[in-house]
């Protein structure tokens, strides 16, 4: 079922192509009908090999967004990404977050700036969870990007972040949940850390699997620095129920970051887990294997804050 906001007699779709050569990856666009040169929107998933709709069990989060977002009179591009469409990207050993999004998210802005339905001077890009930690970079390497949109973009680095999720998860289903698991990201986390972190270090030895130049990058990445360097604008939104990224350990950097700078706007919704879903009680990951839908509040941020940079 879509979701209630969703109206699809009032966009299209059309599938193309991001990028070019043997890493080009595989998108949908999709244009409001009838509509004059207005913003456009590429999305970019959280970290993982997803899709362009950001599948999470039943659950297409950025299709949710897309649909939402062209039934306003908004064209949004979202694509596979390369760990998703190429195994060969998902298993390199070099492996950065810069290389698994920056190069398609800059090859789909320039394809959406081009669009017959998008105005090229506002084209935004929406990252959610790590897409919206590394949506700075993205603008960085695209100054054409007119602002930004970060949904639960965290900043605590991931590692870190990795110990705090699993011990919040012995919590609330601690069946699922062993002490081993805790010690053994803990241990890899005090490795990250350590001066024995090389480009050598087996992948096998680091949090989820990742080989070692993605956790040599991730050391030195500020979001929030790139941010404030940037000089435009920014919708961050976060979450109160969000156990992944959240607003104690992640959006007060946001805050903390981009407290003298009057183009970051910053809302909490209060009922939503890291997807954006409502609900009441503490989040768990139960959550997401439910059928749901993103916020119509969040929808509505959104719209409102885009259509309102003309």
């Amino acid at each position: 079922m879509p979701p209630p906001y969703a109206e699809p007699g009032r966009f299209s779709e059309r599938q193309v192509t991001v990028g070019t050569g043997p890493l080009a990856v595989p998108g949908t666009v999709s244009v409001p009908r009838g509509q004059t040169p207005g913003p456009g929107v590429v999305l970019l998933a959280g970290g993982g090999p997803f899709d362009r709709d950001e599948t999470n069990g039943p659950n297409k989060p950025l299709k949710d967004l897309a649909w939402g977002l062209a039934s306003r009179g908004i064209t949004v591009l979202r694509f596979d990404k390369a760990t998703y469409a190429h195994r060969d990207v998902a298993a390199a050993s070099d492996l950065t977050m810069t290389q698994e999004y920056v190069p398609h998210a800059v090859d789909a802005v320039d394809l959406l700036r081009r669009h017959r339905s998008v105005d090229p001077e506002r084209v935004f890009v929406l990252g959610h969870s790590m897409g919206g930690k590394v949506a700075p970079a993205v603008a960085a390497a695209a100054p054409a990007v007119a602002g930004l949109v970060i949904m639960a973009g965290d900043t605590q680095p991931m590692h870190h972040a990795a110990v705090r999720v699993v011990s919040y998860l012995a919590t609330v289903v601690p069946d699922q949940v062993p002490p081993a698991v805790i010690e053994t990201f803990q241990r890899q986390a005090t490795l990250v850390d350590s001066a024995e972190l090389t480009p050598s270090t087996p992948a096998v030895d680091l949090p989820f699997g990742l080989p070692a130049p993605y956790w040599l990058e991730l050391r030195d990445y500020d979001p929030v620095a790139i941010a404030a360097g940037l000089g435009k604008p920014m919708l961050i939104l976060q979450g109160g129920r969000d156990y992944q990224v959240t607003v104690a350990d992640d959006l007060v950097r946001w805050q903390a970051g981009l407290a003298d700078r009057p183009e970051a706007d910053i809302r909490v919704h209060e009922a939503d887990n890291h997807l954006f879903f409502p609900g009441t009680g503490p989040s768990t990951p139960a959550e997401y294997g439910t059928p749901q839908h993103v916020d119509p509040a969040v929808i509505a941020d959104i719209t409102d804050w885009l259509h309102g940079k003309a």
